[in-house]
């Protein structure tokens, strides 16, 4: 028995996993198969691990898993493996990042009749954004105390209301920028923020929808810019659909190869060292390897409206 499981497991997932042949499945599985995430607690059947397993193998086309470990008590069985892939194709919303991954699990089976009726895993794919240190915000975005994550706001501030909010806060105005071979790319955010001055973090959301988006996904360092007074004409361009925003602007690179924009208040080169998921949103923790600051007043932005810092009044 314990050869013929070995055996079997080790077949049809070389055949589901590596190689997308996801029907194999039904010779290890009864009809009544089900799966369950120990980690979220969210069950799927057959049918719905085998359209799993053909997203991982289209954002990961090189997947190739090892069985390590078979262990079989009577009708009971725990299997440990091992998982390494190129993140190749957009998954579960993240742009390819060409990383090789390395992902491990341990799935806790109970059989009928020499086939897994019910199995209960210790891994999700969203681990495989997990093993790339790439992040989901799980914890905010559940109802208290249930681990659950809802889509709406039922219960909670009409979503007109939160953006009546959300305008009434006075931020700075910046663009983000970076690379994507040798095109640079940028957008107007004002979603920025300090995290700590040792070691000096900040963070900036991005919208996935942005078309810089994914240049900025994929690299490894990016440019904050805090505009000036004097650039106006700057935050249109960048807060337009333009194919090529950096056609009339001026600017020079920093030490990494980051954008920076020439009249800015003051700009920075950060290193990329965390992405968080959060809906529609990916949140960039920056580790700041490069500065520069000017005598340029900034520019301050409420809502929707821009005004020059240089005219108010302290209070």
């Amino acid at each position: 028995m314990q050869q013929t499981f070995d055996s079997a497991v080790a077949s049809v997932w070389a055949a589901a996993w590596d190689r997308g042949e996801v029907e194999a499945l039904e010779a290890l599985a009864t009809p009544d198969y089900i799966r369950i995430s120990k980690g979220s607690g969210k069950s799927m059947s057959l049918e719905q691990l085998q359209q799993d397993i053909r997203e991982v193998r289209q954002a990961f086309p090189d997947l190739a898993t090892t069985v390590d470990a078979v262990v079989v008590d009577g009708d009971t069985a725990a299997i440990f493996w091992t998982s390494t892939g190129t993140h190749r194709a957009s998954f579960m919303g993240v742009p390819p990042t060409g990383r090789r991954v390395q992902t491990r699990g341990s799935n806790f089976v109970t059989m009928e009749s020499g086939r897994i009726k019910q199995e209960t895993v210790t891994w999700d794919s969203s681990e495989l954004l997990g093993s790339l240190g790439i992040r989901h915000l799980g914890d905010a975005l559940a109802e208290a105390g249930t681990g659950v994550v809802v889509d709406s706001l039922s219960g909670e501030p009409d979503p007109e209301i939160m953006k009546t909010f959300n305008r009434q806060f006075v931020t700075g105005v910046t663009v983000v920028t970076t690379t994507e071979g040798e095109t640079p790319k940028g957008l107007a955010v004002n979603a920025y923020a300090s995290v700590s001055l040792e070691p000096p973090l900040v963070m900036v959301c991005i919208q996935k929808t942005s078309s810089t988006y994914p240049a900025l996904f994929a690299s490894t360092h990016l440019g904050i810019n805090i505009l000036s007074n004097r650039q106006q004409g700057t935050v249109s361009t960048f807060a337009s659909k333009a194919a090529d925003k950096f056609a009339e602007t001026d600017w020079h690179a920093g030490p990494n190869g980051s954008p920076l924009l020439d009249g800015s208040s003051a700009a920075l080169e950060a290193e990329i060292r965390e992405r968080f998921q959060a809906k529609t949103h990916t949140i960039f923790i920056c580790r700041v390897r490069h500065a520069e600051v000017t005598d340029a007043a900034p520019m301050v932005y409420q809502a929707g409206r821009f005004y020059d810092s240089e005219g108010l009044s302290p209070l």
